[in-house]
């Protein structure tokens, strides 16, 4: 059955919850009188969003030259990896450090597993993108990112701005395809899968909570899907 804005379906596990799509957005949230889940989850696929619009919880970050930190935008386009939408990071100029970056209001989190779909549309000096968690702000926070250029997958602290590489994992990314990040975070353990595999673990206690987001860098063109966030309580 397809879920429409406003459209609610209700599932029984332990307890009644229920979903509902807002915003191209799947909320899980218990009933009123319910016992509280054990997670919560949610799902932007964009399809339910208007084409040259960014979602309302989304708030694009700046450069350090003030600037704009990248131009985020819903995009409607046959290459959706499930349509008709993505969400779209389209301004293919930067400096080497232009970070282009964009979190999710509401998203504050310590424990999660957290992914998304994405397809290296061009780019010069950089391709791909990646996800962002516990973000602090835009200057602060994880980031998990996948270079087709560079064929690998590298995880990330960002420090007030400055990346500090914790871990390199060198693998085929064919430009071609929609690739698919994940991370599962617990306490200071990161564990990153990458395409169904997992590539990297991690134990950092730089940041404790925060927000999620995604990124991209310098000229990369990127085209984001189906991005997951399940918070565990």
């Amino acid at each position: 059955m397809a879920l429409t804005p406003g459209m609610e379906l209700l599932v029984c596990s332990s307890a009644w919850l229920r979903f509902v799509l807002v915003a191209g957005s799947l909320v899980l949230a218990t009933i009123s009188g319910a016992s509280a889940p054990a997670s919560s989850s949610l799902l932007w696929n964009f399809d339910a969003n208007a084409p040259d619009t960014l979602p309302s919880n989304f708030e694009v970050g700046t450069l350090f030259d003030g600037k704009s930190a990248g131009e985020w935008k819903v995009v409607q386009t046959d290459k959706a990896k499930s349509l008709p939408n993505v969400l779209a990071q389209l301004l293919g100029k930067g400096a080497e450090h232009a970070y282009k970056v964009v979190l999710i209001k509401g998203t504050d989190a310590t424990n999660l597993d957290l992914s998304v779909s994405f397809l290296a549309i061009k780019g010069k000096a950089d391709m791909g993108g990646g996800l962002i968690w516990r973000a602090a702000d835009d200057r602060n926070y994880y980031l998990v990112r996948a270079n087709p250029l560079e064929q690998n997958v590298r995880l990330y602290r960002v420090l007030n701005g400055v990346r500090h590489m914790l871990k390199n994992y060198d693998t085929i990314i064919d430009v071609r395809k929609w690739h698919t990040l994940q991370v599962v975070v617990r306490g200071c353990h990161v564990a990153v899968i990458f395409d169904g595999n997992s590539t990297l673990e991690h134990c950092d206690e730089t940041f404790e909570r925060g927000r999620i987001g995604l990124w991209t860098k310098s000229d990369a063109v990127t085209y984001f899907d189906d991005l997951r966030l399940e918070i565990e309580r």
